[in-house]
Parts: C-alpha cells; sequence; structure tokens
C-alpha cells in the first residue's frame, strides 16, 4: 500500500489557479486543504444546504489514510478522535480464531467526529465552503471553466475537482457513459453493546471478523470499558432503499442481526445486551466498478466518485484521502494540467485497482453466506 508524503508548502510549477471543489464529505476538504498547503486557491461548494454534522457511521482509517491527512496537517487532531486498533484477528463465528495480523493497524473513528476535524481545519485556513450548491454543469474555455448551479449561481475557476461521491455529477460530466455505483449484496447494521469482552478479546487495541453460517460480524471492546462495538454485514438480495430502510423499526433490524447470529459466539452475547437506541442501519454498501475516464479537459475526479471499493476492503476512506493529497502534488509539481492529470492518474488507478479486487473476493463471501 502506497503511504502519502508531506505536500510542498509552495509549487514547483503552477498548473492551475483556483480549484472548484464539488463536494464537502471527506474526499473534498482534504484536496482542499492539500491544495492550499500546495499553494493553489480551492473553494468547497456542497450539495447540501447544510453541513453534515453527525452523519455516518463508524469506519477504519488505515495507516495509509493517516499518512495522507497527517500530510493536510490533521496528525494531532486525528490522533485525538476514535479508537487506535493495532491488531486484527479473523475468526470462525464459534470456533475460535483463525488468525492474527498485527501488522493491521489504524483507527476507528465515527465519520462525524472526522468531518467535525476537516471543517474546523477548512475554516482555519479560510478555505469557503459553499453550501446548496448542486452542479448541473460546466462551460469550458481554453482559458478556464465555470461551475453552474441548480440556484442560478455560477463559480469560475481553473478546475472542477468531482469529490461529489458514488453518485457524481461531475463523473456523468466527464463521460456521459461512465458506470454508476453497484450494489454489493449486503446491507449493514451496527451499534453499541454494554457486553464486556473478556480474555484476549477485551483488548482495546484488536478488531475481530468473524464470518459466521448466515452473516458478517465485526466487533472490538471499547477502550473506555464500557461495552463493544459491533456491526454485521447481512446478504440481502434486492437493495432497500432510505425510505424503506426508515419504515422498520431499530427493535426489528435489531432482532433480524439477533436472528442471523443466534448461533455464532460471541455475536449473540454481544447482540444480547446491544443497545437498540445505538443502532444504526447502512442500505448503501456500494462499490464504484472501475471507471474508464478519471479526468477530461478541466474535470477530475478524486474519492468515491471514481474508486469506491467494497467495505470489506477497510479502504474507502484512506484511499480517498491519499488520493487527495497525491491530486495535489501533481497539481503542484507537473510543468501543465494535462501532464498532472495523467501522472495523478497513473500514480493512483493500479492501487485502487488492486484494493478493489482484494475486496471484491472478500465480499463476495460475505454476500454468499446462508445462501
Amino acid at each position: 500500500m502506497s503511504t502519502a508524503r508531506t505536500i510542498r508548502t509552495a509549487p514547483t510549477t503552477r498548473t492551475t489557479g483556483k480549484a472548484l471543489v464539488i463536494g464537502g464529505g471527506i474526499a473534498g476538504p482534504v484536496a482542499a486543504l492539500a491544495l492550499h498547503g500546495a499553494g493553489i486557491e480551492a473553494e468547497v461548494f456542497e450539495a447540501y444546504p447544510t453541513a453534515a454534522g453527525g452523519i455516518g457511521g463508524t469506519f477504519m482509517t488505515a495507516p495509509n489514510g493517516l499518512a495522507a491527512l497527517a500530510a493536510v496537517g490533521l496528525e494531532a487532531e486525528v490522533a485525538a478522535i476514535g479508537q487506535r486498533i493495532d491488531r486484527m484477528v479473523i475468526e470462525d463465528a464459534g470456533n475460535g480464531v483463525l488468525g492474527e495480523f498485527p501488522e493491521v493497524s489504524g483507527r476507528v473513528m465515527r465519520r462525524a467526529e472526522l468531518y467535525a476535524v476537516l471543517q474546523r481545519r477548512l475554516r482555519r485556513e479560510g478555505i469557503p465552503v459553499r453550501y446548496a450548491k448542486r452542479l448541473t454543469g460546466v462551460e469550458e474555455r481554453t482559458t478556464g471553466i465555470t461551475a453552474r448551479f441548480a440556484d442560478g449561481t455560477t463559480a469560475d475557476g481553473d478546475l472542477v475537482i468531482g469529490a461529489d461521491g458514488t453518485r457524481s455529477a461531475v463523473r456523468g460530466l466527464i463521460d456521459p457513459a461512465a458506470p454508476g455505483p453497484r450494489y454489493t449484496g449486503l446491507i449493514g447494521i451496527g451499534g453499541h453493546s454494554a457486553h464486556r469482552l473478556d480474555g484476549p478479546r477485551a483488548a482495546g487495541e484488536s478488531i475481530h471478523f468473524a464470518q459466521g453460517p448466515r452473516a458478517f460480524f465485526g466487533y472490538w471492546a471499547l477502550r473506555d470499558g464500557t461495552g463493544t462495538a459491533w456491526f454485521s454485514n447481512i446478504p440481502r438480495p434486492g437493495q432497500p432503499t432510505p425510505e424503506q430502510v426508515r419504515a422498520v423499526s431499530r427493535e426489528d433490524w435489531l432482532a433480524l442481526v439477533r436472528e442471523r447470529h443466534a448461533e455464532d459466539l460471541p455475536a449473540r452475547e454481544v447482540l444480547a445486551a446491544a443497545d437498540e437506541a445505538s443502532v444504526e442501519v447502512f442500505p448503501r454498501l456500494e462499490i464504484m466498478p472501475s471507471v474508464p475516464h478519471w479526468y477530461r479537459d478541466r474535470m477530475v475526479l478524486v474519492g468515491d466518485s471514481v474508486h469506491a471499493p467494497s467495505n470489506s476492503s477497510g479502504q474507502g476512506v484512506s484511499l480517498a484521502a491519499e488520493s487527495a493529497v497525491e491530486l495535489a502534488r501533481c497539481l503542484a509539481g507537473q510543468p501543465d494540467l494535462a501532464s498532472a492529470l495523467a501522472a495523478y492518474e497513473g500514480a493512483r488507478r493500479p492501487v485502487v485497482e488492486e484494493v478493489a479486487a482484494r475486496a471484491a473476493v472478500v465480499n463476495g463471501r460475505k454476500a454468499s453466506a446462508g445462501v
């Protein structure tokens, strides 16, 4: 896995004067901060009318992702959130440990925690974030590009960066025939439990993954000793909509998870003490297939808009942050925009496609459980 390096404080060449970053989630703010650190002006445009604080589940940021965040000056802030993980344990539900991987490390954190860190740093650096700016089109010129938004406003720059997720508007502008996201065949359900693990499982630095006969279970001891965080990936042939998810009570979702893990240990004990109010359901466990065109002229993609591996990879956020940093580095170091975007894709495509291929194998095992 590649590792992010420190960004130059000023570019050696100037391929772009101002970047319009479309998307204010994770990849967009990291890209804006990386560009700012490279001496390139950036402005972030978010389609939703308000900030997304408090939204999203828990994920693990791997060492390459932590290095990318450190490259934009967030090492201390990120170290203060989430929980350190220094070991991954693979189990057969009910039959003990199959393998331990002490080299697998990172931090588990709430998306909302990282989002808050990024938003604070954007404000501190004076990088503007515009809300209710849903991109509808662009007008390209030899000297620049204009972004058009649904509210009738426009913005001028030298480059449009699509950090607008798996349903990217920028991806469609680059290539109207580009593929969209694909459902993995799994839904995610997670929460907290008052159950306290014992023995080696109680170590707060270990994350455990267990493939059961009917679903996949992950869990780790909370560092404050109050219980256990858990999640389950459950096969489901048809992808539910967010509205369909909300129509089912947390009580019923928890009952489904308990039924799927009724014979699995320690899942059964963890779920027996699960806090119903903490249950979250994530129907959009999706992947991005290989995207033929990462860029065109004055538009380029970064993060989930161009590479969203299965959640089984544990690399979604890390790859997004790493690609954002690499894009800024290429824009700072190449002699012209075309060379910079080609260098960016050349550096990142092999990395992300290798991760996606490995994750697809694991995801296939999860989706076939109990079928």
